[in-house]
């Protein structure tokens, strides 16, 4: 099996019941959408309603905080533990409990996804309430993997900027991950100044004044700031607290089921008996309406082909599957809704799966999904010099005909040739080497390739686009 397949998701039918001892029952006699919500016990005690990425520096700290939290090692991968750094997208999930009669912030305790909603307070033993479920999204701090941060950006609803209190600030990348949740408009942000064991009073409290500095005056954005030592979890119960105090999203369930697939997976193993095999499984987070088992639902772009030249260089046969199970970490769910990493088990054929290969596409009822694009035309605004670059100030370029560059589109991270590009206002031609299913209005990042890596330049939003030619849905 690939190292890219995690095989995770299969449980036998003893462990599964063990692991969801204690949690709420979700039951479709009972599922009412005038008072479903991200706090209905059913849906809490099950999924998470809130994704929370970790941004920030290489070697900050950001792994190190989800474990804190979860109690889950993000870094699964082997490469990943032999070179000790995060390179793909990490996730884990944590539900935080308060308990009534411990005083703040020490009555916020946190446990992993399976954990009973009858709790017991590990200080006083008084029982605890669930208030939140959070996903935690777990971006790479390396500049060359500055893509694998902006497919998590697409799915944040907040942010924990990560900061080294033993470094100086601000570092490339720390600069790099703040502007693009700030072009994602992500305004829930908390700034944590992690290590600060490392340090003694007086740097800590001048870094302090300067990331505040910082923060008002160059970016605008009133977040707090909270000194934290992730390894020694230090202060992680405040940091609960602060996570209680995000606002859940309003989201919109009356309405056709739309989820984004952030990455996909074989769950099937070398040797399995053939009676034993399951089809291919999608992850990613649903955007809007709810999900079921047993809903039949269209994966689009599905299936792509190359044809001729020009607009036409592409065509895509979507593919129409049945949802067979569905699951927020090893929790077992009859509905998700939007908020929370879900993963998806299918009928499809495990190859369309395996490494990544659904990446970018989106999954939702069928014919309700968007338009299928290889050519957009965006409206496009880019940076006045470039962030998170170890050299002087580095002016930003602008676009050039036949320019190469790297969009990243909802989930998806596509190079793309700049056709044509006019000015007053700025308006860019692309042409995509993967055709992408959006909407019009959606929000792009655009990176440029420098110094042998992509750094991020702008950003634009689709205006209108040249729709691919579709053909009739497979069914799997």
């Amino acid at each position: 099996m690939a190292e890219n397949d995690i095989a995770e998701f299969a449980m036998d039918e003893q462990t599964a019941a063990t692991h969801e001892a204690g949690l709420s029952v979700q039951d479709f006699a009972n599922l009412n959408l005038d008072t479903l919500d991200a706090a209905t016990p059913e849906v809490m005690s099950r999924q998470a309603t809130i994704n929370i990425g970790t941004i920030g520096h290489v070697a900050h700290g950001k792994s190190t905080v989800v474990k804190a939290m979860s109690g889950v090692r993000t870094t699964r991968f082997r490469k990943e533990a032999i070179m000790n750094i995060t390179i793909h997208l990490g996730y884990a999930n944590a539900k935080i409990f308060k308990c009534s009669k411990c005083p703040a912030p020490s009555c916020y305790q946190a446990f992993g996804s399976s954990q009973s909603d009858a709790t017991a307070c590990q200080q006083c033993g008084e029982a605890m309430k669930l208030v939140r479920h959070v996903s935690f999204v777990d971006c790479p701090g390396h500049d060359v993997l500055m893509a694998t941060m902006l497919n998590g950006a697409a799915i944040m609803d907040a942010a924990l900027l990560l900061i080294a209190a033993n470094e100086t600030f601000p570092q490339p990348q720390t600069l790099e991950h703040l502007k693009a949740v700030e072009i994602m408009k992500l305004r829930n942000v908390i700034v944590l100044q992690n290590k600060i064991d490392l340090v003694k009073d007086v740097p800590a409290k001048d870094q302090f004044q300067q990331i505040r500095t910082y923060l008002d005056g160059t970016v605008g954005l009133q977040a707090p700031i909270l000194p934290i030592s992730a390894q020694l979890k230090y202060n992680v119960d405040a940091l609960l607290e602060y996570i209680c105090h995000i606002p859940l999203p309003t989201r919109t369930l009356k309405c056709d089921s739309r989820m984004t697939v952030v990455r996909s997976f074989d769950v099937n193993r070398p040797g399995d008996n053939i009676d034993d095999l399951c089809g291919g499984v999608a992850g990613g987070s649903v955007l809007q309406g709810i999900l079921k088992v047993g809903d039949l639902v269209e994966v689009r772009p599905g299936v792509i082909s190359r044809t001729t030249g020009g607009s036409s260089a592409f065509s895509c046969t979507p593919i129409t599957t049945r949802v067979e199970t569905l699951k927020a970490e090893g929790n077992s769910l009859k509905y998700a809704i939007p908020g929370g990493l879900i993963a998806v088990g299918t009928t499809l054929d495990p190859t369309l799966t395996r490494q990544n290969k659904l990446v970018g596409q989106m999954i939702g009822a069928v014919g309700s999904l968007p338009e299928v694009y290889a050519d957009i035309e965006v409206n496009f605004f880019l940076l006045s010099q470039l962030v998170g670059s170890k050299n002087a100030a580095v002016r930003v370029s602008k676009l050039q005909p036949d320019e190469q560059l790297q969009i990243n589109v909802g989930t998806l991270t596509a190079g793309a040739t700049v056709v044509a590009v006019t000015t007053n206002p700025d308006y860019a031609k692309l042409r995509l080497v993967t055709p992408v299913c959006c909407s019009i209005g959606e929000q792009i990042a655009i990176s440029r390739r420098v110094d042998k890596h992509f750094r991020l330049i702008g950003w634009g939003k689709i205006q209108r686009g040249a729709a691919v030619a579709c053909t009739s849905s497979q069914s799997q």
